[in-house]
């Protein structure tokens, strides 16, 4: 990741300036990073999102680069959007573990799908087969909305830069 300007978006995705946001604690020593304040916010969101899940409710929520959703029927999912990639984290109701691989300089997540919006639905397509999936009670109007926000919010330079090269199935954030 490069270095991070007083004036850019702020890397946790809170939607501050770095220098309103995580610039301070650092300064002052403040212990943790700034990857490791955004795994402990994705971490919260997605135990959130997978609350709602099992209670059976509809939510969304947008946390940097990263959307997350739960339906009415229990199922939930995390999205990237720089790369298109998603996993699901909640079936019927029931967690699933999250393949977040740790490290402390990057948050690592084994994702199984790519998304794509067409004819205002949401379609995965699997990593190991190809095989595509539509998800009909996906929030794909939230979704793209979030997208666009995302992309008017931050510099597209900035987006790549949050990426290593990944294999497939493989995302760095």
């Amino acid at each position: 990741m490069g270095k991070i300007g007083r004036n850019h978006p702020c890397p946790c995705g809170s939607g501050k300036k770095y220098k309103h946001c995580c610039l301070p604690g650092q300064q002052a020593g403040t212990p943790g990073s700034p990857i490791n304040q955004m795994r402990g916010s994705l971490m919260a969101a997605i135990e959130k999102v997978q609350g709602k899940a099992a209670a059976r409710e509809a939510s969304f929520l947008e946390l940097g680069v990263f959307l997350l959703y739960s339906d009415h029927q229990g199922d939930a999912w995390l999205l990237e959007v720089t790369d298109s990639d998603v996993v699901q984290i909640a079936r019927a109701g029931e967690h699933l573990e999250v393949p977040i691989d740790e490290n402390p300089e990057t948050i690592a997540i084994n994702f199984s799908h790519t998304f794509a919006i067409r004819d205002r639905q949401l379609v995965l397509t699997a990593y190991a087969d190809q095989a595509e999936t539509v998800l009909g009670l996906a929030p794909t109007q939230q979704i793209h909305a979030a997208i666009r926000r995302l992309y008017k919010r931050y510099p597209k330079d900035m987006l790549e830069r949050l990426h290593l090269e990944r294999g497939e199935g493989d995302a760095a954030a």
